[in-house]
């Protein structure tokens, strides 16, 4: 059986990647033609896998180039796994330092006011929350309360909770907002989400919306060589599918 628990979570920042993509794929099939010959979807079951594309990344450091070493040898095949985080740090329900939303409040001190050795300290989301109620593996609807928000939930929003039993870390967004009651720091939302939930979830089980992720793989096609080019500059694209 395979382990998605206690994966090691990709390092986004210090691959530097301008672009990324997040989707959802293989969400429905063809489900025939109806009597006017027009074309019909049937949804997954499953609704379909979460993947991600992180593009161009530049690799030029040394560290760099043993990173993505490491991720080949560790992905290559498709058979083992990591977290991959969703940067959704621009357009998160985040408060703003200035006019650049902030995901995750950082420096934060020991209770006498020192910082660790290197000078940092601890850091802690910004927005975050929690299941209301009991949901069933495969609930396409869930109950949460959700506390820092800059502004409602809205259009959509990715998020991520980690399934302890056996799926690990696995994201999702919402389609459509049911409900929506504000209480005194929070709110509570009936959600609509997708792909449905990947493990029966408790109450009271945390969810994240600060660097949502996924447990993955390398898609079945793809695979990442060592390359290095003139002056020690390469970009390379590394893609990722959920794992089953």
């Amino acid at each position: 059986m395979a382990n998605y628990l206690n994966q090691p979570t990709l390092a986004a920042d210090f691959l530097a990647p301008p672009k990324t993509t997040y989707d959802v794929v293989g969400s429905s099939i063809d489900g025939g033609r109806n009597g006017f010959g027009e074309s019909q979807s049937i949804e997954m079951s499953g609704g379909g896998l979460v993947s991600a594309t992180y593009e161009d990344c530049k690799i030029k450091d040394p560290e760099q180039y043993e990173y993505v070493n490491w991720l080949g040898a560790r992905l290559n095949g498709g058979f083992r796994y990591i977290n991959v985080p969703i940067i959704t740090d621009w357009f998160g329900p985040f408060p703003k330092n200035g006019k650049l939303p902030n995901p995750i409040f950082k420096g934060i001190p020991h209770s006498d006011g020192s910082l660790f050795d290197d000078g940092s300290g601890y850091s802690q989301a910004t927005v975050w929350g929690e299941v209301l109620e009991d949901a069933p593996v495969n609930a396409g609807v869930i109950a949460m309360r959700v506390y820092g928000l800059s502004r409602p939930l809205r259009w959509s929003d990715w998020f991520s909770i980690y399934h302890s039993t056996a799926k690990g870390w696995r994201a999702y967004r919402y389609w459509d907002v049911l409900n929506a009651n504000a209480g005194d720091g929070f709110t509570d939302y009936s959600l609509a989400i997708s792909p449905p939930l990947r493990e029966a979830t408790p109450a009271s089980t945390r969810v994240e919306f600060a660097r949502p992720r996924f447990v993955a793989k390398f898609r079945p096609d793809f695979t990442l060589p060592s390359v290095v080019e003139a002056f020690f500059v390469t970009q390379q694209t590394i893609q990722f599918s959920e794992a089953f």
